[in-house]
């Protein structure tokens, strides 16, 4: 039974979503300065690439065993313990922290011993990037799996708390380090070796080692704001039955995560096998796509997703329908114009962003900024099928999401092999990057539909009616921009391409954003002076409004 003494909704999604937007914004916009840090002192080479596969090891195996859980299963079932025990839920939380902490130990030690195993399996036999300096880098960089976790519960446990700011802002610190480290990089002497590729290269140790201790960095200073909470871990063995429960929930969470690892595999494989710079020039446009979306989807779906798990549990479903418009809204309203600015405008944001250092040889910041464009009709996408994975999760069905997962990865991995035939080696990337957005698409369009099967109506023709609005005024105004851009072209050959590619860009901010809020307000899109108020706090939910979800 629920408590009736505990108030039915959580923080107030505005309040909650603008506070993380912005440590999300600051979180990105240091992730962001670390990127470009890196492609400057590395390059988009070889190195980079070794490097890129090997940092994204950790995040891989992490997500295989509890990532995908604790964002996913353990956050509801967290809520509902915490409703229903006597003593709010302290008990099941400690056993969860208990026996994910003991998990991650054992499989961060597997993986350590098996790193030359993992990289293989992520570049084949490619001769673009290393896989010795792959290997070599993974040993240094895997033990952050454990870290990764750490943090992820601790940020988990604050999250069905009220308590949303400080995971928010732990990644800010992360990147601070590591911008520090990049730096004590460039003042060590000498290049990594590649022949013979040496564990004990001070350059290759600082990086490695450097990158994990941010990651380290992320997780404990959550740690405080843990006991602020008045929560007090000690270990507690033993078995809940509900244990069990998150067990056959996480089994398909687990599914779900390798089945896009199979996409992943395929997609690291055909970029390792084209042109060099590839891997991280796939990872460095996804990673840009990354921003608008981290500034307003997961701070959105973070706070949405307490308080779903809420209303499902207590059997509200409109309320549950009601957050997933509002999310779908409140996500178009901003990601649609970046999408077709990014669209028109992502060749001379590549150029402008990363023709710096080591990183400025104009073709590979011209093919990242092309893979930008190609792959930007993709955000809303798969910012909505967040949403939509999140909603199955709040009403305790891992198994469709993982169904969905399975088809948008059937689609997607023919688009990925087709790649190589159809371009040339040079472009293949781009290939890669417009069919994971396809496959995002698909995945909306079903999600949507099982959904309904689920829930009943989800009001989608009002949504979709937005959608087109918004999508209107994201045309205009970006075309509008280009429009500009391609009259004043003639004369921008005179300052050089990193120049003429900032001066478009002022173009496409001072003229595109302007004019697509124009248009948004003649077309009387609500959600513009919606998203006003979530930014100043003042978001209310639907019903909260007296409005009923449709």
């Amino acid at each position: 039974m629920t408590n009736p003494d505990r108030p039915r909704r959580g923080p107030s999604l505005g309040r909650a979503s603008s506070l993380m937007a912005v440590a999300s914004l600051v979180s990105r916009i240091t992730g962001f300065l670390r990127q470009l840090a890196l492609v400057a002192v590395l390059g988009l080479g070889v190195v980079n690439d070794s490097y890129t596969v090997a940092n994204t090891l950790p995040n891989i195996v992490y997500e295989l065993l509890l990532g995908g859980v604790l964002t996913s299963v353990m956050v509801p079932l967290l809520i509902r313990a915490q409703t229903e025990d006597a003593d709010g839920g302290e008990a099941y939380t400690r056993r969860l922290l208990t026996m994910a902490g003991a998990a991650l130990a054992v499989a961060t030690l597997v993986a350590m011993a098996t790193a030359a195993l993992l990289t293989r399996l992520y570049l084949g036999g490619s001769g673009s990037a290393h896989a010795q300096l792959a290997t070599a880098f993974a040993w240094l960089l895997l033990p952050q799996i454990f870290f990764y976790g750490v943090g992820a519960m601790l940020g988990a446990l604050l999250n069905t708390r009220g308590v949303f700011g400080p995971f928010a802002w732990a990644p800010v610190l992360n990147n601070v380090v590591v911008l520090g480290v990049l730096a004590a990089f460039v003042a060590v002497p000498g290049e990594i070796s590649l022949e013979p590729v040496r564990l004990s290269d001070p350059k290759l140790l600082v990086l490695g080692i450097g990158t994990t201790l941010g990651i380290v960095v992320q997780a404990l200073i959550l740690i405080p704001s843990v006991r602020r909470t008045g929560f007090r871990y000690r270990p507690l063995w033993g078995w809940d039955r509900r244990l069990s429960e998150t067990g056959g929930l996480a089994v398909w969470v687990v599914a779900y995560v390798l089945i896009g690892q199979a996409g992943y595999i395929v997609t690291t494989r055909v970029a390792a096998d084209a042109a060099p710079g590839s891997v991280a020039i796939y990872a460095n446009a996804w990673l840009l796509l990354q921003v608008p979306y981290g500034v307003l989807g997961v701070s959105l779906l973070t706070a949405l997703m307490p308080r779903m798990s809420r209303a499902a549990a207590e059997g509200r479903i409109t309320d549950v329908v009601a957050d997933l418009a509002l999310g779908t809204r409140l996500s178009a309203v901003v990601l649609l114009p970046v999408s077709a600015l990014l669209t028109l405008f992502g060749t001379q944001l590549g150029v402008a962003l990363f023709s710096f250092g080591a990183g400025s040889a104009g073709e590979g910041s011209t093919r990242l900024g092309a893979t930008l464009a190609a792959s930007a009709f993709g955000l809303l996408p798969f910012a909505v099928m967040m949403l939509q994975a999140r909603m199955f999760y709040a009403l305790k069905d891992s198994r469709t999401p993982t169904l969905l997962q399975l088809v948008i990865v059937v689609v997607k991995i023919p688009l990925l092999l087709a790649a190589p035939f159809v371009l040339p080696p040079e472009w293949v990337v781009l290939g890669l990057a417009a069919a994971n957005g396809l496959s995002f698409l698909v995945g909306w369009v079903l999600g949507q539909v099982l959904l309904r099967r689920r829930l009943g109506p989800l009001g989608t023709g009002p949504v979709l009616g937005a959608l087109l609005r918004m999508a209107v005024a994201s045309v205009v105004g970006a075309g509008l921009a280009f429009g500009v851009v391609l009259l004043v072209g003639p004369a921008l050959p005179a300052v050089g391409p990193v120049a003429g590619s900032w001066i478009e860009l002022a173009i496409a901010a001072v003229i595109g954003g302007p004019v697509v809020v124009a248009v948004m307000l003649a077309l009387r899109i609500p959600e513009v002076a919606a998203l006003r108020r979530r930014v100043t706090g003042k978001v209310a939910h639907p019903t909260e409004r007296g409005e009923s979800g449709r």
